[in-house]
């Protein structure tokens, strides 16, 4: 007996399911967005499948064997380098065959251009097949790219105009690529799927059987991914759950600087930063970040500047904290502007600064930035904010050769960072002389070259920049 499908109805904003077709979205209140899906699971993925010759649709479905966790392998994953050694570092340490990675990123960040970079070197270097997947652009839009880029053409190194999914599996299947390119998801589509390309529905359903297929095949598979104007991935929340890791190119318009940052990684440390630079031949790595964070002129420094040290996946890096305390010109000053760290945050210590050390800054206007555009999230900047605000207060720098980390309570105390050892080599390496940091955390073995205080309190702190 033949079953027959049946249709369900999905809302092509918010991805809600209905029974009945109807004008409205009782979810989202969009109008006309709601469009009919076949809801016969299995029908769909077997008429998928049997797109590929040879393939067996049970390998999906077979039935698999529950093992216990004693008798699990846990040997390192096989990995193979990118080319870079900072997208490597952003990726846990280079791509694991059969993963899904998704990159996203604004308008002319680089992220094509990285990923072609990356392709070329894998190619040139460890001679593995990869295909990249053009969805947008024209063959010979990136041909030209390739030749601004400077990349040798290499027979390992295939290029495929195509935006239909099933398509690009059957060519893969038969190409046998180490590393596939999907530029971009939201502009790939299924036949089985009713609405358009960029649509919720769409990449869904592209994205799961884009990350069935490399599993199964143990293909690695780099998906590009546009964002809203909110700097959020487009599409589903999904998109960013079904893949093994999710990271970002950040590329700021007043500087040739380019931030990776890795915000999910089932292979490696989140919140890991690789560092590019733009160049007229494509991306080139910064193999040593801190030196750009904190490259401050020879000349006089000036007031309300701090270095600390943040921790940034598995490494520490240098970063410049810049604070500017000024008169406001109303009665009730309200203008507390942050850019890299937390607005609630900078509130807290302005309370600390006025009940603990008899600093008021309730009538002036306190604009703080991280340099370099390097958003810093942990507690360990605290120390350093407060000093660079009281160096603005009191139009006093401080010394140019001081890095400061360590987190401040609400009683005024310095509470333990993580990883102090690693921070301070970090700057006794740059040549940092001076370190003001928790108590908690003084070393046991003192650098030759560098004299550290370790603190209690904020006044604490406060009174060794009286002697320095």
């Amino acid at each position: 007996m033949v079953k027959i499908a049946k249709s369900i109805f999905i809302c092509n904003k918010c991805s809600l399911e209905y029974s009945n077709w109807q004008g409205q979205c009782t979810n989202c209140q969009a109008w006309n967005t709601i469009l009919e899906c076949n809801n016969s699971k299995s029908t769909i993925i077997n008429s998928k499948y049997s797109f590929f010759s040879g393939y067996n649709p049970t390998k999906v479905i077979s039935k698999t064997k529950v093992q216990n966790l004693t008798n699990i392998s846990i040997k390192p994953l096989p990995r193979f380098s990118t080319g870079f050694k900072e997208f490597d570092r952003v990726l846990g340490g280079g791509v694991v065959p059969g993963s899904v990675i998704l990159l996203g990123g604004s308008p002319g960040s680089g992220k094509s251009t990285l990923l072609l970079q990356t392709l070329c070197q894998i190619a040139t270097k460890i001679k593995m097949n990869t295909l990249y997947v053009s969805g947008e652009e024209s063959i010979q839009q990136v041909a030209i790219r390739a030749n601004r880029l400077q990349i040798i053409p290499n027979k390992e190194l295939n290029i495929l105009p195509e935006t239909n999914i099933e398509q690009i599996c059957i060519t893969a299947l038969e190409e046998q690529p180490k590393l596939m390119v999907i530029d971009s998801i939201q502009v790939m589509h299924m036949t089985d799927v009713s609405s358009q390309p960029g649509s919720i529905s769409q990449v869904r359903e592209s994205a799961n059987f884009i990350t069935r297929f490399a599993k199964n095949e143990g293909i690695a598979v780099i998906m590009i991914g546009h964002i809203t104007k909110d700097g959020l991935l487009a599409g589903p929340k999904m998109l960013e759950h079904c893949v093994d890791c999710s990271i970002m190119l950040d590329c700021y318009s007043d500087s040739r600087l380019v931030i990776l940052r890795s915000y999910k990684n089932r292979f490696g440390a989140v919140n890991e930063l690789g560092i590019f630079y733009m160049t007229a031949h494509g991306l080139r790595e910064v193999n040593n970040p801190s030196a750009i964070f904190i490259s401050r002129s020879e000349e006089e420094i000036t007031s309300g500047s701090s270095v600390m040290v943040v921790w940034k996946g598995t490494r520490p890096i240098l970063v410049e904290i810049q604070a500017l305390v000024a008169n406001s010109m109303i009665d009730h000053p309200r203008r507390r502007i942050t850019v890299g760290l937390e607005h609630n945050r900078l509130e807290i210590l302005l309370a600390v600064l006025d009940r603990h050390c008899g600093l008021k800054m309730s009538d002036q206007d306190i604009f703080v930035n991280v340099v370099g555009g390097v958003k810093v999230r942990e507690t360990s900047a605290d120390l350093a904010l407060m000093l660079a605000m009281v160096s603005s207060l009191h139009d006093r720098p401080l010394p140019r050769d001081l890095v400061v980390f360590g987190e401040v309570g609400l009683a005024g105390e310095i509470r333990p960072v993580p990883s102090s050892k690693e921070r301070i080599n970090e700057a006794a390496k740059h040549g940092f002389r001076y370190a003001i940091l928790p108590k908690a955390n003084f070393p046991e073995e003192v650098q030759d070259k560098m004299q550290i205080f370790g603190v209690k309190k904020i006044t604490d702190a406060l009174a060794i920049l009286e002697k320095l």
